[in-house]
């Protein structure tokens, strides 16, 4: 019987028997959820789109440009030298990600995740608007080649490949800025053959995935879902189905009719076929329970993975709320209470409790404010300038006139911010020390590295030791800008 229950665990609701792909038709949701998510999305995509134009100082406010390794968040430049600040925020994301899954599932891909956003709320909507509900899809699908259907494939499709290149456009944006992106578009192609194929490249590639791949990137490519198998647990607020209150199910046979009482109809016959006075006890069948399940796979046919959520948690479930939509609707016209499908935890809904600060919770909890606590004191100790002095390789101390040690030293200035940084200076700790820089200093140009060389000088009655540790300011103009420390050598 459990094997025959679980049929469904033996593949995916997208593949037939064959291992050939079935072609999901869902039907476009209505309810609270799915107007919530369509302004939330709404939102979400502003932002994806506009980002791009903002600057701050000159400078985009997002930026992750891989080929330059210059990254930009939140208008604050990352440079190479900063790669151990950005490796850790990744960290901190991936334990923040941990803990939202252990603690909400897979709200995320439901609410927030561009493959979902793109594909329910724009592609799937302009198929609604072309081609009609799910019946009139599948229709035009077996239908043999018209008129009528060239001019709908053909202008849906084409509409899906306009949205995949304003998708690249805005994709590459995110890495090379939009003022490259805006001089591919504009500039002949031979000036940027290079860019132009990486344009096409992602256009047909975001074409792809929303035309023909679809739900097989939820169910098949993205690694979350497989994380969601080894997170969740029985505390873990899911979408999910009440099956205590759902089970046993039954069809609902039409509002006013009733079920005749057992116990009634027992009694009645054995009150009429008997003559005697006396009382016969009637026998009292058990009433078998009808859960509020009416079995009208509205919860199946909304699922934009093709799942029926009946059966439990299962990797294909993006936590869309659709189903709890379908279901709320069917429950308000058979007039029982909303909910058989709702956000809940297995517990909540087997023992009518939840325990979410679980010491799962509470462990992942304290990494993250771990993390989140060193990788603000890093950002507090950030400079916006970085100086590296060192000994010029291959090159010993000199003696120079008036008893005097000279050393060698080869300097960068790593400018992080996007202004230029003039007049520089380098001052020395040490009283006796001087400072000879090899021609002049140059300005620290914007989000550039600036080098040059520099003697540094002491007098060998001063020096106490082989080894001087020595501490160098570097200043613009009367502001301090970092300080590094330098080994000096003698003999």
């Amino acid at each position: 019987m459990t094997e025959q229950q679980e049929t469904y665990r033996d593949h995916i609701s997208t593949v037939d028997a064959s291992g050939k792909r079935i072609w999901l038709f869902p039907r476009q949701p209505e309810g609270r959820f799915y107007r919530w998510r369509t302004w939330m999305s709404f939102g979400l995509l502003a932002i994806l789109f506009g980002m791009p134009f903002i600057k701050v100082n000159g400078e985009p406010f997002m930026l992750f440009n891989v080929i330059e390794r210059k990254f930009i968040l939140f208008s604050v430049v990352f440079t190479p030298q900063d790669l151990h600040l950005f490796a850790l925020a990744m960290i901190t994301f991936m334990v923040f990600i941990v803990l939202f899954t252990v603690v909400f599932g897979r709200l995320f891909c439901g609410w927030v995740c561009p493959q979902t956003i793109f594909m329910e709320m724009v592609f799937r909507k302009i198929e609604y608007w072309i081609e009609g509900n799910p019946n009139q899809q599948r229709k035009l699908k077996r239908a043999p080649w018209t008129t009528d259907k060239l001019i709908k494939k053909g202008s849906k499709h084409a509409i899906f490949f306009v949205i995949a290149v304003l998708i690249a456009n805005t994709f590459l944006s995110y890495i090379i800025g939009v003022e490259a992106v805006f001089q591919i578009i504009s500039e002949p192609i031979a000036q940027h053959v290079t860019g132009f194929i990486a344009m096409l490249i992602f256009s047909f590639a975001f074409y792809f995935v929303f035309a023909r791949m679809r739900e097989q990137v939820c169910i098949a490519i993205c690694p979350y879902g497989r994380l969601q198998g080894v997170l969740l647990d029985e505390n873990s607020i899911v979408v999910a189905y009440d099956q205590v209150r759902g089970e046993p199910r039954s069809k609902l046979k039409g509002k006013k009719t009733k079920a005749k009482n057992p116990v009634e109809s027992i009694q009645s016959m054995v009150g009429s076929a008997s003559t005697d006075q006396t009382p016969v006890a009637a026998p009292t069948p058990e009433v078998a329970k009808v859960g509020d399940c009416i079995d009208c796979n509205l919860c199946v046919q909304v699922c934009p993975t093709g799942i029926d959520i009946r059966n439990g948690t299962q990797l294909e479930c993006v936590n869309c709320t659709a189903c709890i939509d379908a279901c709320d609707a069917i429950m308000d016209k058979i007039e029982k209470p909303r909910g058989l499908i709702r956000y809940d935890s297995l517990k909540g809904i087997e023992e009518g409790k939840r325990n979410l600060f679980n010491n799962r919770v509470k462990a992942y909890s304290v990494i993250l404010a771990l993390l989140v606590g060193l990788q603000f004191f890093l950002f507090s100790n950030r400079t916006e300038v970085e100086a590296l002095i060192l000994r010029t390789p291959g090159m010993l101390y000199e003696e120079v006139e008036d008893g005097k040690i000279r050393n060698l030293y080869n300097y960068q200035i790593i400018n992080k911010t996007g202004k230029v940084i003039e007049d520089l200076s380098f001052s020395l700790s040490h009283e006796s020390a001087v400072i000879k820089t090899v021609g002049h200093v140059p300005d620290a140009q914007k989000q550039a590295i600036s080098e040059g060389a520099l003697f540094i000088e002491i007098k060998k009655d001063q020096l106490k030791s082989r080894v001087t540790e020595l501490q160098v300011e570097i200043f613009a103009g009367d502001k301090k800008l970092d300080e590094v420390t330098v080994s000096f050598l003698k003999n």
